[in-house]
């Protein structure tokens, strides 16, 4: 089998500032959009670049505008909860955008029907709340529509009907969403937007307050760099097909992607559970068999990414390239790039059951959560290789493992707690458990999943974020600080990282055999 072109399986996904040669795309969405309403002008988007770019914000898909959301900044004490849109907007032309406000008020956002259901509005939600933390606004305020009270009006009123919303007995395209990103409810306008005659020119007033937000700027206040991390403790069985194994993998996305984590990590070799229905004589044959499907595997969790909006570090899979079988680790970014990490140290177990050749790169993975370094099972119990990751700017360690038994899991957990420990930084594990009953080598798995932390005072008890039940199918979601992380480094009580003895001691990285590497991987090469 060639050397797989990860490019072919990357997707393109965008968030950006609007320009003005969007403005034929810009226009097409808003038809598509709001059917019926009028759209921008030429003179309008040209007005809203003008006065406040930032606020201006569109999500392309593959070179295609998809979604947008615009904005303006305002005095909140100059502006009612009464005011229509045409009055808080300028009627789209943001004249009265006030730097010196503060409060952000969006005034629209809209997401193409070919690509409702991959979270965009929920991409464009966090990129105001990212603008709003850098601004150090107050707050954003939106007036929302309701789209959907068209098809009840003749049953109920607005209010009854935006109670049954947020009760969750009633699915409005807006409201429903607005809520699910952390926006309150403050009360309901009349006559907001005339023309919007599916929500009969009713509106909500909907606020998301900036928790980050500093009243006296000239005094210095922590930052905070929140991520939020799930392991996904998987339990294999034996499935009758891809598809299966696929909608398995679906489930855990979703409930990751539900709850806004920032990465969700699958176990090591939990691909495997294919060869329950894959016919092969030996095992390295039912391998490389494996292997075949690594093309549906990459499609897989590179639609899983974009369609959840979430990073995938998605265990490792077997794959052959120039006729050698590799353990590989891949990395599925939120927005569209899929890079791989080789398993650098292959154990006796996977080299004498199935021919596995070790990797020769250790790499690092920059994403929009942090410098990541993916270090699957045996990888994590030979200290260079964080060491070497951390020096090139690893701030949390990801290792999928796959275990069979208790005294198995505790080699990978122990020295996973002291890696922690060693250079100050943040390890997430997830492994297998359950059982394959006639696939060799797969027939019996023990996991106790588990976040851990470096042992101080800024940390949780023990080192450790959150772990698993043992041996249950279950997933653990853990929110970290890699500010905290940073301040450790500086001010902990012992500082490991800091009071090595490169008198005495070093550890360097030699450069390996070649790797095929993805677009992203090159890049970062630089």
């Amino acid at each position: 089998m060639p050397r797989i072109d990860l490019e072919e399986f990357q997707k393109e996904i965008k968030l950006r500032t609007l320009r003005m040669e969007d403005y034929d795309q810009l226009v097409a969405l808003q038809k598509e959009c709001f059917p019926g309403m009028t759209p921008w002008k030429r003179e309008q988007l040209a007005s809203q670049l003008e006065r406040f770019a930032q606020g201006q914000i569109c999500i392309e898909v593959e070179g295609r505008l998809v979604a947008s959301s615009s904005s303006l900044i305002v005095d909140f004490d100059m502006y009612t909860e009464s005011r229509s849109w045409s009055e808080i907007s300028d009627r789209g032309y943001l004249r009265n955008h006030n730097p010196d406000g503060d409060t952000l008020y969006g005034i629209e956002i809209m997401v193409s029907p070919d690509f409702r259901g991959m979270k965009l509005a929920r991409r464009l939600y966090e990129a105001r709340k990212q603008l709003v933390r850098e601004l150090n606004l107050m707050r954003i305020v939106i007036g929302g529509r309701l789209p959907g009270y068209e098809a009840h009006q003749d049953k109920m009123d607005v209010r009854e009907y935006v109670d049954k919303v947020v009760a969750k007995a009633l699915y409005d395209p807006v409201l429903t969403v607005q809520l699910a990103n952390g926006f309150t409810l403050k009360r309901i306008i009349r006559d907001y937007l005339g023309e919007d005659k599916a929500s009969a020119g009713y509106a909500t007033f909907l606020e998301w307050t900036n928790l980050d937000y500093n009243p006296t700027p000239s005094r210095r206040y922590q930052p905070s760099r929140p991520v939020r991390i799930c392991c996904v403790q998987y339990q294999m069985r034996p499935v009758k097909d891809f598809a299966e194994f696929a909608q398995q993998c679906q489930y855990f996305v979703d409930a990751a992607s539900d709850k806004k984590c920032d990465f969700a990590l699958f176990p090591e070799l939990f691909t495997t559970q294919l060869l329950s229905f894959i016919e092969a004589k030996r095992p390295e044959q039912a391998a490389r068999k494996l292997a075949e499907f690594t093309p549906e595997y990459l499609e897989l969790f590179s639609d899983l990414s974009l369609r959840y909006n979430i990073n995938l570090v998605a265990g490792t899979t077997f794959v052959v390239e120039d006729d050698f079988l590799y353990n590989v680790a891949f990395l599925f970014k939120r927005d569209g790039e899929v890079c791989r990490q080789y398993k650098l140290h292959v154990t006796p177990n996977e080299a004498s059951w199935w021919g596995v050749r070790p990797g020769t790169r250790i790499r690092v993975f920059d994403t929009d959560r942090g410098v990541i370094s993916i270090q699957p099972g045996y990888d994590i119990e030979f200290p260079e290789v964080s060491r070497i990751a951390v020096d090139q700017g690893a701030q949390l360690v990801f290792v999928p493992f796959c275990t069979a038994e208790r005294h198995d899991y505790l080699r990978v957990r122990y020295c996973a707690q002291a890696r922690c420990i060693e250079n100050h930084v943040y390890v997430a594990a997830a492994g297998t458990v359950g059982n394959l009953p006639h696939v060799d080598n797969m027939d019996i798995q023990y996991a106790q999943s588990a976040i851990l932390t470096p042992s101080d005072h800024a940390f949780a008890r023990d080192g450790i974020a959150g772990e698993c039940a043992a041996e249950v199918e279950t997933v653990q979601i853990n929110d970290l600080d890699l500010e905290v992380l940073r301040r450790h480094r500086q001010q902990g009580t012992t500082r490991n990282w800091n009071d090595r003895r490169k008198d005495l001691y070093e550890v360097v990285a030699r450069e390996g055999d070649p790797e095929p590497a993805s677009v992203a991987e090159k890049a970062l090469e630089g």
